[in-house]
Parts: structure tokens; sequence; C-alpha cells
């Protein structure tokens, strides 16, 4: 005979007014943790009470009711009422809903409110914020209710807008929530997925590697272009900007590379046609000119435009509030912020005032030229008055007609404003890619387009040590006279000529100029070329009134002009440069680049995938490796595809101080810079890639093929 089961009776439910409550020492929460009872309280108020309190009724000593209740489970909605019955917001008397039980033990009722609880989910939260939105709720609206910030509010938006598929994969756990945050980087599904597919197979999946495979053909915020452009042009035009809300992302990435490139010339090309109206020859236009673009050019001495009356007294009030405000706070620890604040203004105005525009000549300005382009920090560059060897001949009075006649603005596919005016081209855009050159069988040497940029840079780092190493200058130009004097020399000088001549690059890698060996050589020229008297006759004695200091060092700076450390491809039929000729030229530069102790690594340069590694085969890539981190570091990355090889292998040498042969000194000692990189134990720590991820694809090895020709 079948047990009739025993049915469920649930606790009473009543309303009990709130003086009639009061807190149980049976509560099990001590600590206090999550929202705080302010926000709670106001919650409360907001909606009312959610949730009824677990109370039981309080006995006298002979087991009577009295009338009173306590509170197990509900203590911090408890402090919340009280707090709005204190603000005289809740009546006394108001009738609070509870359940009251009798049976059992006070303190497993508390804990089992608590622990029975099963936590939101992050995802329903998420989701949550967004059918509010959808429901016409604005985001400050969302974070008032719920006492947070706009921007979480935003960042929770933004992780529910993550593709559905990839949502599902975290409410599954098979995603972390650093994971989830990285995909919100862009709004593409389609290419979440993708990279998810890509990376999922793989033990590492960090965050960062998400972020650079979403963002891989984006250009920075940072980038000059996208600063000169502005963001609020670019979003004008239709261009979509990607943002990180969870982490700096340092303005975000520009995802129409090609609309970008499109406002950056439409842009320059107004910026040229406005200068052409000051009636110059030439103007050339290109967002990044290379290093040495002005060599062989005449640079015109202009007159800076004179201060007025107006700007004069201006600049003499500036000069004395300044000296004023020094003397009231000397001898103080730290000035106050708006004194601070103060002398930076002034200091800004003052330096207004010193750059001041430049005055050219009319006839000078008809046969010159103006290059215009994009300076390091994004804003225009616009640098006047250069002429041409050709068009130094005295030229005829120009025609006057109308304004820019005389000028021309060349951009690429435009056509000059007057017959006869040479045109300029622009040229925007970064370096050429390099096809990629792979053959795993065997290491060849390095392309010669690689090993001329390497040495170009390696070229501007000597040119610079030797500047500053009067010593070494003086006995490297020692050394050419005594080739040139003494029969014993071959020599093909004529009657005692001596010159500087200053070798170009014919080839160099996009950037060459912002290195800090060009820059320490640019600031030093213009250094000098500010104190040399400006006619030619005068030259010879203000040369005799240097100090003998002051003529070693502009003796140095000349003589580093002369510099030619580059590897140039010879030719073996005896046209032009020999191979003799190149290797004869290398061995001198290391014997000065010994003297002066060049080291390229003090000078700035780190492999990179621009400027090395993905210029060169796998085995090269894992050979840098294997020297400069270890063999533990190569091992970590050796199954990997060429790019991202090429990537982590960037990352793993960034402070390792290796070098690739052409900017290594002849005679240093590798063995024990790769003793010294070793690591212990299992070295540095792999953060992401495809397991099994080393089998090329045949359009992978149709590109190398191709490289291999073209190289």
């Amino acid at each position: 005979m079948a047990t009739a089961v025993q049915k469920i009776t649930l606790s009473s439910s009543r309303d009990i007014p709130f003086n009639k409550l009061v807190l149980s020492q049976s509560n099990v929460r001590r600590v206090r943790a999550g929202v705080s009872i302010e926000e709670l309280a106001e919650d409360i108020a907001r909606r009312t009470l959610l949730q009824s309190l677990n109370v039981r009724p309080v006995l006298d000593a002979e087991g009577a009711e009295t009338g009173m209740f306590e509170i197990p489970a509900g203590g911090r909605r408890y402090r919340a009422l009280e707090l709005l019955v204190k603000q005289k917001r809740l009546a006394k008397t108001a009738p609070v809903p509870c359940v009251v039980r009798d049976s059992g033990i006070a303190e497993e009722d508390s804990l089992a409110e608590n622990v029975q609880r099963a936590p939101l989910h992050p995802l329903d939260q998420f989701r949550a914020f967004q059918a509010l939105r959808e429901k016409g709720r604005t985001e400050e609206d969302i974070a008032a209710v719920f006492f947070t910030s706009v921007n979480v509010v935003k960042q929770r938006l933004r992780l529910a807008s993550v593709s559905p598929a990839l949502l599902d994969i975290y409410a599954e756990d098979g995603m972390s929530l650093e994971q989830l945050m990285a995909f919100t980087v862009t709004a593409d599904h389609g290419r979440q997925e993708q990279v998810w597919q890509a990376i999922s197979g793989s033990w590492q999946k960090e965050p960062y590697q998400i972020r650079r495979m979403l963002t891989e053909k984006t250009v920075r915020a940072s980038d000059r272009r996208a600063v000169f452009v502005g963001l609020d042009a670019y979003e004008a035009a239709g261009g979509v900007v990607l943002r990180d809300l969870f982490q700096s992302d340092d303005g975000g990435w520009l995802e129409d590379v090609a609309l970008l490139d499109r406002l950056v010339a439409e842009k320059l090309k107004a910026e040229s046609e406005t200068i052409a109206a000051e009636g110059w020859k030439w103007i050339e236009v290109a967002i990044d000119f290379p290093y040495g673009h002005t060599r062989g050019l005449r640079k015109l001495d202009g007159v800076s435009a004179g201060l007025t009356a107006e700007e004069q007294a201006t600049i003499e009030a500036l000069k004395a509030e300044f000296a004023r405000l020094e003397a009231e706070h000397d001898g103080a620890d730290e000035l106050p912020d708006e004194v601070d604040q103060r002398l930076g203004e002034i200091e800004t105005a003052l330096a207004v005032f010193d750059d001041r525009p430049v005055i050219y000549q009319p006839a000078d300005i008809a046969r010159a030229g103006v290059f215009v382009g994009i300076n390091a920090e994004g804003t225009l560059l616009v640098d006047r008055g250069y002429i041409r060897p050709e068009d130094e001949l005295p030229v005829a009075e120009p025609e006057q007609g109308s304004d820019g006649e005389l000028a021309a603005a060349t951009l690429d596919g435009a056509e000059p404003s007057a017959p006869g005016i040479q045109r300029a081209v622009i040229t925007i855009g970064g370096q050429v890619a390099e096809a990629e050159d792979e053959d795993d069988d065997a290491v060849k040497p390095l392309p010669d387009r690689l090993l001329t940029e390497l040495t170009a840079e390696r070229t501007l780092a000597l040119r610079d040590r030797l500047a500053i190493t009067p010593s070494v200058a003086f006995q490297a130009v020692l050394y050419k006279f005594c080739l040139d004097v003494f029969s014993r020399y071959s020599s093909y000088g004529t009657a005692m000529e001596v010159s500087v001549r200053s070798a170009s690059f014919p080839v160099q890698a996009q950037g060459l100029k912002d290195t800090p060996a060009a820059k320490a050589i640019d600031a030093r020229h213009k250094t000098w070329e500010e104190r040399l008297p400006k006619e030619k006759t005068e030259l010879w004695d203000w040369l005799t009134g240097l100090t003998g200091d002051e003529q070693a060092a502009l003796f140095a700076h000349c003589a580093s002009f002369g510099i030619n450390a580059l590897y140039e491809k010879g030719d073996r039929y005896g046209g032009g440069i020999t191979p003799h000729t190149v290797e004869h030229r290398i061995t001198e530069a290391d014997r000065i680049a010994r003297a002066v102790d060049l080291d390229m690594v003090e000078s700035g340069w780190r492999p990179t995938v621009e400027n090395y590694l993905g210029r060169v085969p796998k085995l090269r890539i894992l050979e840098a490796v294997r020297e400069g981190a270890g063999e533990r570091a190569a091992q970590l990355i050796d199954h990997l595809k060429k790019g991202d090889m090429a990537k982590e292998a960037e990352r793993l040498l960034a402070e390792a101080g290796w070098l690739p042969e052409p900017l290594r000194m002849p005679d240093a000692q590798l063995a024990a810079a790769v003793d010294a990189a070793e690591p212990e134990g299992d070295g540095e720590a792999l953060p992401e890639f495809l397991a099994g991820d080393d089998e090329e694809t045949p359009a992978d090895e149709a590109d190398e093929s191709r490289m291999i020709a073209a190289e």
C-alpha cells in the first residue's frame, strides 16, 4: 500500500507595522558588502520593497508573544526602512510585508536566505541594461536609478552588443569577461566571430591579442594623419572610430583608412592652394618628406616680420608680470596652482611672438618653392624658401597676373596653374609593403634594399657620434689628407681640394628623419646655422674669432656629413660603384665607428616588424630570438606563421639589445650576449598563438616566390 506524501505548509505572510520590528542577533551577516544602505533606501523609495522580511515573534520569559518581531534575515532592508523613517519619508507605523516563522533555528534561516540566493550572471545584467535602453531610458537615467556611473552603463551596453554567438559562449563559461571586453573594440559581429574562430583552438587567448587582431587594419587616433584631419572631420565624413571603453585606447582606432587618406590629401591640397597664392614657383606636398630632402637646395634668407608698437608693449607687459610673479614667490618650495598656471600662459604667449613670419623678396619667391607636409605632432608643416640649382640663373621679372599664377600646388593628378611651371607630386602613404621572402631550407643573404635601409640609419648614427667626437673627426679628415698628399697612397685629388660631400640615401625606411640621430644632427646644424654670418666674405674672420673648442666642435660637425657607411649594390662589370668599393667603404666606416664607440642600441634602434623582422625569412627571425632572448624563447614561437612570429619576436627582443649583422661592430662577441640573454627555467611565456599553425598555405608560398623573384 503506497504511503501518502506529506504536503508542505509554507510560512504565513502578514503586514507588520515598522515600529513592531527589531533586528535579531541571529543574523549571520556581519560584514557589510554590496549596495550601501543609502542606495538601498533610495531604491525602496523609488519602487517600494521588492522582497519580504523574514521575522520571528519575540517571546517573553514565559514563552508568550510580546507583539514584537525580530528579523534574522533581512537586516539590510530593515536598516534602509529605518533610514527612510528617520528622514520622515516613511511612517513609523507603515505596514511592512513579512514572512513569519516560529519553528526551526533563526541562524539557519539567515544563513539559508544568503547561501541559497543565486547571484545574477553578468550577462543578465548587460541584457537588462540593454532592455531598459531599448524601452526609452537614457544612459544617464539608468545610471541614476542603479547608482552607478554613466561610463559603467555604457560599458555594460557595449558588452551586450557583442555578437550573440560570442555572448552564448560567455554564458557557458567558454570565454572570460576580459576576453569579452576585448571584442567590444569593434561592432562588426562577423569580424568578432572570425577572430574568435582563429584563436579558439589556441591555449592562449589573451585579450590584447584579440584587440590587436580586431584593429590590425586600422589607424591609431594618435597617427599624424588622424591628428591632422581631426576625428570630428573624419566622423562627419562617415568614418567610424573604434573605441575601447575598458582601457586606455589613446583616442581609439580609425577604421576607414582609405577615407582618412582622402581627407588628408584634400586638406593638404587646400592648404597648398592657399600658400600658392603667395606667388611661389613650386610647391611639393607630401605627408612625410624623407631625410635630407632639402640637400642641394639653397635656403633663402628671409627677414622676420617686425613687431608693431602694440605687440612690443604687450611683450614688455608680459615680461614685467612674469618677473613680478617670480619675485613675489622667490624661495617658495612650491608655487600656488594659479600662479604656476599663469606663468605657463605667459611663456606660451611670449613664444608666439618669437615665432614671427618670415618675409621674402618677390623676385626670390618667383623662383623658389615650398615644402608642405605634416609634422610628427600632426600639425601642418610649411617650409618656405628653397631654390633649386636650375633656378639659380637670373630669371626675367614675371608678368603680373591673377593671384597664384606664379605658383603651382601640383598634387597628384592636378594640373599646374601656369605653363612651364614645374610639377610636384604628392606622395601620400607609408612604405611599400615588402613581399615575404620565405625559404625554410636555407638562410639567404639579407635583401639589398633592407641592407641599404639598415646602413642608412647606421650612417646617421655614426655621423651623430662623429660630430660630438672632434678628436676622431679631426683624425678621420687627416687620414683623408694623408691619402691625398703622400705618394705611397693612391690619390685622385687635384691641386689641394678638400671637400665634404654629404651622401644621399637612395633607399631609406619611413621615419628615418624622426630617429634620435637625425633629430640630434638637425638640431646641431640649426644651432650652427643661426650663428654663422650671412655673408661669405665675413666667414673667415668669424671662424678666426671662435675659441679652439668651438672650432673643433664645428669641424667635427662638418666632417660628420662626409660619413658614408651605406651599403649599395655594387656593379660587378665596372660601371659605377664596384663591390670592392662598397666593401672598403664599410671597412673604413667600421674603423671610425670603433673610434667613436658607436652603439646602435644606445642610438635608439630596436628590431621591429617594419624595419627588420617582417622583411626576413623565418629562420632569420628564429636566429634573432635565439641570440637575443635565448633558445627557450625561440622554441616558443617556432611553430607560428611568419606574421605572428615576427610580431612576437618584436615583443621578445624589445629590450634585449639585439642587433642584426649590418648594425653590429665587426669584432663584437655575440656569445656573451647569448649567454646573458638565456633565461632560467621555462623562459618567456608565449601570450598567444595557434597551436599547429606552422603550415603555410599555397597563397603564402606564391607570395614568397614573388618576393624572392623581386629581390
